[in-house]
Formats: C-alpha cells, sequence, structure tokens
C-alpha cells in the first residue's frame, strides 16, 4: 500500500485509479496524514450498490403510489380492523 501526497494524487489520479483497477490500495495524505483511501472496487460492493439501487427505486415507487384517502370519520386503525373482517 502506497502513501501519495494530495497534490500528487490530483496531478496522476489517473495513474492511480489503474493501480486501483489492478487491485493495489493507495492512501492519500494531507501534511502527511492520511485522509482518504484509493481502493480497488470488488464483486460484492457491485453486488452491494445494486442491491442499494433496486431497493431506492422500489422505495420511490411506493412514494408515487396515489395516497389512500379514508371515509370521513374513518381512522386507520378502523380499516385495518375492516380488512381482517
Amino acid at each position: 500500500m502506497e502513501a501519495v501526497g494530495l497534490f500528487e494524487a490530483k496531478t496522476h489520479l489517473s495513474q492511480y485509479v489503474a493501480r486501483a483497477e489492478a487491485g493495489e490500495t493507495t492512501v492519500i495524505t494531507r501534511h502527511n496524514k492520511p485522509v482518504a483511501k484509493l481502493v480497488p472496487i470488488v464483486a460484492e460492493d457491485l453486488r452491494v450498490a445494486d442491491e442499494r439501487a433496486r431497493v431506492r427505486k422500489l422505495i420511490d415507487e411506493l412514494h408515487a403510489l396515489p395516497k389512500l384517502k379514508l371515509p370521513a370519520g374513518m381512522s386507520i386503525r378502523d380499516a385495518i380492523n375492516e380488512g381482517r373482517r
């Protein structure tokens, strides 16, 4: 694992990204203190990202559904109980 300064990382970012693609990890420092890490993405990271995107889409679809309008004077509890009959 290599450590490089922020200016160096910024100047040669594509080079460090290529190293990450090859499986290397690079620590980025500011004033000789570690502040970030450039790491390769593994298949598990991609699966998690895909799953999060799928869940986000489902949540957005739920929010897009029309709102339920209860008859006047009926509470949510009454509607639940009505559905159980």
